[in-house]
């Protein structure tokens, strides 16, 4: 889900997404990508090597791949592009279209068009539509066990809410602390959270106090930016988290539903 530009080494750090069977396989059947931006397409250039895969994605986000040329080296005889629809789900298939035993739902939730797309002259949302920025409800066919993955989230709607009530396990946008924090930190994009289409953990309509009346089972924080104080085990930040019931991803996390 989603493909970061560390993919290469997330593969030579974690064994399972590593050849087995030849230099040329990869256990990676697909890619399902839940918004254009560049820490979500970019790793897809490390598995251009014509290996049969399946990239599903909103048709939003495949126009991006596609107007794009770099990512033709995405062999179209090897690699599929599959079309999702918004509040449908869909049964991921590798590329003979055998199961894979994951069903996916689809929903838009509020976020904001990738950074390199903005048109200001498009309003303050710079050309953003609801198929920028998805949400998906990830199933089990056969046990029917299923868990949130939301890695971006611009503000928490009703229908979010009344989805994610009670679910088993949410992952969840965790880019920032406060919205004002990369301002305050003066790096990169000098932007608030908001501006880039993500909430923050703290505050009074922040992730932490709005997600307390939600019931979740077991609450995630995933897509963590380098400015984020619960990064550090030993914060105040991080203690906040943690007696709120939140955990914070980390690189090689296992979870058992």
């Amino acid at each position: 889900f989603n493909a970061s530009p560390d993919l290469r080494q997330q593969i030579n750090d974690n064994s399972v997404l590593q050849p087995n069977n030849g230099i040329r396989h990869s256990p990676i059947l697909g890619v399902f990508i839940t918004n254009g931006d560049i820490d979500h397409i970019a790793g897809l250039l490390n598995l251009r090597e014509s290996h049969p895969l399946s990239i599903y994605a909103t048709k939003k986000v495949l126009s991006i791949l596609k107007s794009n040329s770099v990512f033709e080296v995405l062999n179209h005889d090897f690699v599929e592009r599959r079309e999702v629809t918004l509040n449908e789900s869909i049964l991921l298939k590798d590329k003979d279209n055998n199961s894979t035993g994951i069903e996916v739902e689809v929903f838009s939730v509020p976020g904001k068009i990738a950074l390199f797309l903005e048109d200001k002259n498009k309003g303050n949302n710079f050309g953003t539509d609801p198929e920028d920025t998805v949400g998906l409800k990830i199933i089990d066919v056969k046990t029917k066990k299923y868990f949130f993955y939301i890695p971006g989230c611009a503000g928490m709607t009703d229908d979010l809410k009344n989805k994610i009530k009670g679910a088993p396990m949410v992952l969840f946008d965790g880019t920032l602390w406060t919205d004002d924090e990369m301002l305050k930190a003066k790096v990169g994009v000098q932007k608030t959270g908001q501006r880039m289409g993500h909430m923050s953990m703290f505050g009074e309509k922040g992730t932490i106090e709005i997600f307390k009346n939600l019931d979740g089972k077991k609450k995630i924080f995933i897509h963590i930016n380098t400015t984020n104080p619960a990064l550090l085990e030993d914060s105040n930040e991080r203690k906040k988290i943690n007696e709120e019931g939140w955990e914070v991803s980390y690189d090689g996390m296992e979870v058992n539903l």
